[in-house]
């Protein structure tokens, strides 16, 4: 059975959601459902809390609230202390199925991606994905109530921002490595000059417009 749970915001991420289920509970987390260009990146990441380190588990946070040099500095200890997995839905499945489709579709992914099945999973926002096989709860604002989707969002943000910044060497007009693909001015004016790429989201409002679509 999943449960969707609105839960009232704490100063910072601990294991409180998660010790309030037997066996293994990971957490989830997804970056990227909002950018013109680009995947949408999820991730899965289970901790065992009698190994972690405490400095590391006071260190996690919502990925938003983190500057992108904080990120990568916990990414490493993250993958080194956990078990952990991403997943991603493509451009051509964002337009195919639509964005919320595909962020579902990244987010069990990455769940089945986890190399130990979890017994239970903690998800970040409002809606549980329909695929998942396994207990759920979808936790608002997860990602500063619990360590382990905090963690998972850290590791799908710099997965995204990596790779957005790959993509840019190729197409460096719009500024990717820098604004992820999100609609900034830089990405506008780019757009604007050298119109659409392959990797721009096609099924996105002001993409169509530019296309003459709508």
């Amino acid at each position: 059975m999943t449960v969707s749970l609105n839960t009232p915001e704490k100063k910072m991420p601990d294991f409180s959601l998660e010790n309030q289920h037997p066996g293994l509970v990971c957490g989830v987390d997804e970056a990227g459902r909002g950018p013109w260009a680009g995947p949408v990146t999820a991730a899965c990441v289970l901790f065992n809390q009698e190994t972690l380190s405490p400095d590391l588990a006071q260190a996690l946070n919502d990925s938003k609230k983190l500057s992108p040099k904080k990120r990568e500095s916990l990414i490493d200890r993250i993958k080194a202390e956990s078990i952990w997995a991403v997943g991603e839905a493509s451009v051509e499945e964002i337009d195919t199925i639509n964005i919320l489709q595909a962020t579902y579709l990244a987010m069990t992914r990455a769940v089945e991606n986890l190399p130990q099945k979890p017994d239970f999973i903690l998800i970040d926002g409002n809606k549980i994905p329909p695929a998942l096989d396994i207990p759920a709860q979808a936790i608002v604002k997860g990602d500063g109530l619990s360590c382990s989707i905090a963690a998972a969002s850290i590791i799908a943000k710099v997965t995204r921002d990596r790779q957005m910044a790959e993509l840019a060497k190729e197409h460096p007009h719009y500024g990717w490595g820098k604004n992820a693909g999100y609609g900034v001015k830089l990405h506008q004016a780019g757009l604007a000059r050298h119109g659409v790429s392959p990797h721009h989201r096609k099924s996105f409002k002001p993409i169509k417009k530019i296309m003459g679509i709508e």
